[in-house]
């Protein structure tokens, strides 16, 4: 016992060391300067959010705000493609500078990354064929629900779906949506641009059944890292609003730019002072 005690606090030392040692290869503002390059983590497969071109370019709404962040510090961006499960690990170990990776705003995330204010607003919803009957979150009792692991959908469905409920988690959004058109379940915790997806893929055979809450994205940084933080609030500051902005709000996600909170529950915008 004593044997296996020791075992679990070396493990845990090193793991806090390993920590510790990334912790201090992240780059300053300053430093990402000198390189002439902003690196930005951007998801690969959630379009029109983030996804790559047929020459792996990175396109999508997050590319457009990180290419207008990026030349807003004087850089160039540089994207690392990344799925939903690894968005905020790729931060934490240093991998990139911020994330700009249709990153949900929650109480929870904020213990582990630094939020800015929101740029885009994304509802969720359950979503299913035409010809299943799902009014409500008491219908999907004893129905297979698939959700991208780890995300709101994930944790607003456990939280609130009947017991009976089968939720079964994917590990990005392109595997979610497989799921629901390959049968593999009977509905999908979305957002709002599934439909577009699954329109695509069979047309006129799936709608959004009800609404489960609204998300705000907001360009992510590392805990206590005061220069990332007010670049991206200083940068949002002066383009949301913009002719810019809300033309990319109209390419990409073809809907009217909506009001943005001040405020949400549990989450600090700024870097708190020391």
């Amino acid at each position: 016992m004593l044997a296996k005690t020791t075992l679990t606090a070396l493990a845990a030392t090193l793991t806090l060391s390993a920590a510790l040692s990334a912790a201090a290869d992240a780059r300053s503002l300053e430093e990402a300067k000198a390189s002439g390059k902003l690196i930005v983590g951007i998801q690969a497969d959630n379009c029109p959010w983030g996804c790559l071109g047929s020459t792996g370019e990175a396109q999508g709404f997050d590319a457009a705000i990180a290419r207008a962040f990026a030349a807003h510090l004087g850089l160039e961006a540089e994207f690392v493609p990344m799925a939903v499960a690894n968005r905020i690990p790729g931060l934490t170990t240093d991998k990139v500078d911020v994330l700009i990776a249709s990153l949900g705003i929650t109480a929870e995330r904020a213990k582990s990354v630094q939020f800015s204010q929101p740029y885009a607003e994304n509802t969720l919803f359950v979503t299913a064929a035409k010809s299943t009957d799902l009014p409500d979150l008491a219908s999907l009792a004893g129905r297979s629900v698939g959700v991208p692991r780890s995300t709101p959908m994930d944790t607003i469905l456990t939280a609130e779906a009947p017991p009976e409920t089968r939720i079964q988690r994917f590990d990005d959004d392109a595997a979610n949506i497989q799921a629901l058109v390959s049968g593999q379940v009977e509905a999908l915790g979305s957002n709002q641009f599934y439909i577009q997806r699954l329109e695509a893929a069979r047309p006129g055979e799936y709608e959004n059944k009800f609404p489960i809450g609204a998300l705000y994205q907001g360009i992510a940084s590392r805990l206590g890292e005061a220069d990332w933080n007010a670049a991206a609030n200083e940068f949002l500051d002066a383009f949301i609003g913009s002719d810019a902005f809300d033309a990319a709000y109209a390419e990409w996600l073809q809907v009217e730019v909506p009001h943005l909170p001040d405020t949400i529950d549990g989450v600090s915008f700024t870097v708190a002072q020391q």
